[in-house]
């Protein structure tokens, strides 16, 4: 009995262990050919569509082989900068999607969902940099939560600046003596 327990235990140990390897050369370049094929496939649908869907549909099929590419990139050479290159081309992907929405709009519209795109880019960026921080080993444990601390911060600095300048745009819509009071709240609510 003892015996298939141990059994048992050396067999999951073993599954938990080869999932978490990297990638072999075969294995990743096999991959690459699914990926390229998926994003054919992607990119073979967005022909059907007209003007601006076109063009939103095949951002988000260059995105998806963005992230593919280096999600790939960090299961075959596994190390925290390829975890936040992945990370980022996610946060890249969705920004430059958002950005292609805002296409069509016209006007101050426009200018407000693209400023609201780069606050939601900013955002994703300023998190993969705090999870970066948090995963790399401190020397002690005061060291790590200094580092995690300043990057907390500086993320909170870049999201107030980020929501800042989609409100400032928000305010150049209104009226001069509204927009005066708007800004002010705005300064006001994001520190600035």
């Amino acid at each position: 009995m003892t015996w298939e327990r141990t059994l048992m235990t050396l067999v999951a140990a073993s599954l938990v262990v080869t999932g978490a390897r990297a990638m072999d050369r075969t294995e990743y370049n096999t991959a690459r050919q699914r990926m390229a094929a998926d994003t054919q496939v992607r990119q073979d649908k967005c022909r059907a569509l007209t003007a601006n869907a076109r063009d939103v549909c095949r951002m988000e099929a260059r995105g998806f082989e963005r992230i593919a590419r280096a999600d790939l990139e960090a299961r075959y050479r596994p190390s925290e900068q390829a975890h936040f290159k992945a990370r980022v081309a996610r946060a890249d992907a969705a920004h430059a999607v958002a950005r292609e929405k805002c296409n069509d709009l016209a006007g101050l519209a426009r200018k407000v969902c693209q400023k609201d795109a780069k606050g939601v880019h900013v955002r994703a960026v300023e998190d993969a940099k705090v999870a970066q921080v948090q995963a790399r080993p401190g020397d002690t444990p005061a060291a790590k939560s200094a580092a995690v601390a300043e990057a907390l911060k500086h993320a909170a600095a870049e999201r107030r600046k980020a929501d800042f300048d989609a409100a400032r745009e928000r305010c150049s819509a209104l009226a001069a003596d509204l927009q005066a009071k708007c800004l002010d709240d705005a300064k006001r609510v994001y520190s600035q």
